[in-house]
């Protein structure tokens, strides 16, 4: 991989924890149980996103 390549893993990896961060921290303020599961699978999707990033390293 060229530097530029790892760089940008590097700045997903980052975007995908911060999503996932702040969409937790959402789902544990909801009141409404829908919305809060759709939050949740939100940030499911964005730990699975990072895993895949991870991967490629």
């Amino acid at each position: 991989m060229t530097n530029k390549e790892l760089l940008y893993i590097e700045d997903a990896l980052g975007h995908a924890q911060y999503f996932q961060t702040k969409c937790n921290e959402t789902a544990s303020k909801l009141q409404d149980p829908q919305l809060k599961t759709c939050v949740q699978q939100m940030a499911q999707r964005h730990r699975q996103i990072f895993q895949s990033f991870y991967g490629l390293l």
